[in-house]
């Protein structure tokens, strides 16, 4: 006979994870994630008493995925248009896990300002500082222009309303970057 598996946190979580990737978090419970995982319900329900604990959890990782995306920029390319980029071409890729991240109402902060002040976004906006040579509050400015059209243009392809066009959309992006730039600076100099 077979030795069980023991089913862990870490492992219903993933098989959570994987059940937003294809149906959406919506679909997240306790038979949807017992039946990703080969289980009965029991373990599931002794590890996260209710569905939104679970969620919780889910999310918490799905951030940690999308973070360690963000942050992976070719070293050729200027890393703010680059971590918008990946923004972008995350929610093209893994539009399921977009949409939990920034649709469901699952995130911590209720408010874009609460977001850009959180200090999950301090090494986010450290990259940016030093490309801009700027202070935190510029940064943070910059921050919030480029941020409202990627996150624009990420829940326009998430919801599969437009066509997903690389060179076209860095294109954008680089004009925006280097329009918020030019009216930081401007404030600055008024």
């Amino acid at each position: 006979m077979a030795p069980r598996i023991r089913i862990n946190e870490n492992m219903i979580v993933n098989a959570a994870l994987e059940v937003i990737r294809q149906a959406g978090f919506d679909n997240v419970n306790a038979r949807t994630v017992a039946a990703r995982l080969g289980c009965s319900t029991q373990p599931v329900m002794y590890h996260f008493a209710t569905m939104d604990s679970l969620k919780r959890a889910a999310y918490t990782e799905a951030d940690q995925l999308h973070t360690a995306y963000l942050m992976n920029i070719p070293q050729d390319k200027n890393p703010v248009l680059g971590i918008g980029l990946n923004y972008i071409r995350f929610a093209v890729e893994e539009p399921q896990l977009f949409r939990f991240l920034f649709h469901s109402g699952y995130g911590r902060e209720s408010s874009l300002m609460e977001m850009v002040n959180a200090a999950e976004l301090d090494p986010v906006l450290s990259v940016m500082q030093e490309e801009l040579g700027a202070d935190l509050e510029t940064t943070r400015e910059v921050f919030m222009i480029v941020a409202l059209f990627a996150h624009g243009y990420a829940s326009i392809l998430a919801g599969n309303a437009l066509e997903y066009d690389e060179a076209q959309i860095a294109e954008h992006l680089e004009r925006v970057w280097n329009g918020a730039v030019f009216t930081a600076e401007k404030g600055k100099k008024e």
